[in-house]
């Protein structure tokens, strides 16, 4: 038969003295005796008793955790992002509840519901591609639950967001592939509804204006940005005769599809077409030829948008409730895929 966990009324058994002592006891109260607390602390290691902080936390309307809500936990960026907060939270005694959405608004909307019924005291989200409405994520606010938003944000809620700038990011990438020769580049990007994705093109359409290079409608492409959908694109544009010299991408995973496609029907990377994508995950150093990106600074958004939520949770005066906005700046991380020019 399973043993039952020790508790604090075997405790008081043990040593013949009040639950009601014990209890106060493990919370260090005042009331009770310095000696009769080193008694309870020593019993309790001898029988293997362990607090239900949960419970205490309940009676005190704090749960001492908070939730993360993520689109895909396998991505480089945001595996960083989940290092960076969690190394933020620990220093400070919260425990973390990560989740991840899978890029769907129906399963981001059950977990804000789960998130709500655990009592978690503060929330970070990323958002799903998926995400045009605020509805469900406004539920935070009205159970009084502070939500900091990171890497992906909805423009129309005025919580505070830790971001990295991504017009700057790609109109840097652009303005590279231009300054290798390029002048007709195809940008493959993620749903138009996301402010990230509008950034992204922003910056690319505005380095072309920048440099006198005309904008084609036929070269940009919106997607769920993987690697088959970065083959697709590249197969119709060649298959519709469309002519291009390189390739920006608002993810890495895309623009790997599209370099592997390429290769497959004999036009060279980065001779004919250069290519550059966006997150610096590990295998974009790992392919061949290594692909041009832009590094997000994962673990310095994650550890910032934590602390940003944990001085949120922690204070109760109005200024707390002033949403603040963190732009880092990219890094632009230039390798073969792009260099056409030594």
């Amino acid at each position: 038969m399973k043993k039952n966990k020790p508790t604090i009324h075997e405790i008081a058994r043990l040593l013949n003295i009040d639950s009601s002592t014990v209890s106060r006891a493990l919370n260090n109260s005042n009331l009770v005796t310095q000696k009769t607390k080193d008694k309870v602390l020593k019993k309790a290691k001898e029988i293997g008793y362990q607090r239900n902080l949960l419970a205490s936390n309940l009676r005190k309307s704090k749960s001492n955790t908070i939730g993360v809500i993520v689109p895909r936990i396998s991505r480089h960026f945001f595996s960083s992002t989940i290092a960076g907060i969690e190394e933020a939270s620990y220093a400070q005694g919260y425990n973390v509840i990560i989740c991840q959405s899978m890029e769907k608004l129906e399963r981001e909307i059950k977990i804000v519901n789960n998130l709500i019924s655990n009592r978690v005291d503060g929330i970070l989200v990323s958002v799903s591609m998926e995400t045009t409405e605020d509805t469900h994520l406004k539920q935070f606010d009205l159970s009084n639950i502070p939500l900091v938003f990171f890497d992906r944000a909805l423009s129309e809620m005025p919580n505070s967001k830790v971001l990295i700038d991504s017009i700057k990011a790609s109109y840097d990438v652009t303005q590279h592939l231009i300054d290798q020769g390029c002048r007709k580049i195809v940008h493959i990007g993620g749903p138009a509804t996301l402010d990230i994705y509008k950034d992204r093109f922003k910056g690319y359409k505005q380095a072309l204006q920048e440099n006198n290079l005309p904008f084609e409608e036929n070269r940009v492409y919106t997607s769920a940005l993987n690697e088959q959908e970065g083959r697709r694109i590249i197969k119709t544009l060649i298959d519709l005769g469309i002519e291009f010299d390189g390739i920006f991408s608002a993810n890495d995973l895309a623009a790997i599809g599209a370099i592997k496609y390429l290769k497959s029907v004999g036009i060279k990377v980065p001779q004919d077409v250069a290519v550059a994508g966006f997150s610096n995950e590990p295998i974009s150093e790992a392919i061949e030829p290594s692909l041009t990106t832009v590094d997000q600074s994962g673990y310095e958004i994650g550890r910032i948008a934590c602390n940003l939520l944990l001085d949120r949770i922690s204070r109760t005066d109005n200024e707390s409730a002033i949403a603040k906005s963190v732009t880092l700046s990219p890094t632009l991380i230039i390798r073969e895929s792009s260099k056409r020019k030594k």
